[in-house]
C-alpha cells in the first residue's frame, strides 16, 4: 500500500426526515461554510456512503443507512474533494454529538436552506432536496 500525501476525501450525509433536512453548525467555520450537512473524513478502505453512516453517528449520534451516493465534486470554497449520500434515519434523536466540533444540530425546511446555505447547494443535492422534501 503506497501512502499519499493528498487530503483525505469528505462524505457528507444528507438525511431527511420528516419534510426536513439536517444541517450542523461548526465551531470553527470553513471560511463561509457556517451550516452544513454531518460530514468528516473518508477513512482507509472506507467508502463514501461507509463514511456518511459513521460521521453521521458520531456528530449527531443518529443511525442512519446510506441510501445512494448523489454525487462528488471539488468543493468551490474548501478546495476539498466532497461526497454525498442520501441517507434514511433509522433511530434516534439529533445531538451535538462531537462537543468540540459542533455547535448546533437543526431539522431545515426546504424553504429555509437559502438561509442556512445563502451560497446555494451543490446540484444533485439540490435536486435530491427538491423532490424529497415539501415545498
Amino acid at each position: 500500500m503506497t501512502e499519499t500525501t493528498e487530503q483525505q476525501g469528505i462524505s457528507a450525509a444528507i438525511i431527511v426526515d420528516g419534510g426536513l433536512v439536517l444541517m450542523i453548525r461548526r465551531r470553527v467555520s470553513e471560511g463561509e461554510l457556517m451550516w452544513q450537512f454531518p460530514a468528516g473524513g473518508i477513512e482507509a478502505g472506507e467508502s463514501p456512503e461507509q463514511a456518511a453512516v459513521r460521521e453521521t453517528l458520531e456528530e449527531t449520534g443518529l443511525t442512519v443507512e446510506a441510501i445512494k451516493l448523489l454525487g462528488e465534486r471539488v468543493h468551490p470554497k474548501t478546495g476539498r474533494l466532497m461526497s454525498y449520500t442520501a441517507c434514511r434515519l433509522l433511530e434516534g434523536v439529533a445531538i451535538v454529538g462531537d462537543v468540540e466540533e459542533i455547535a448546533e444540530v437543526a431539522w431545515v425546511a426546504h424553504s429555509d436552506l437559502p438561509t442556512y446555505v445563502p451560497y446555494g447547494l451543490f446540484e444533485p443535492v439540490q435536486v435530491y432536496l427538491d423532490g424529497a422534501l415539501p415545498h
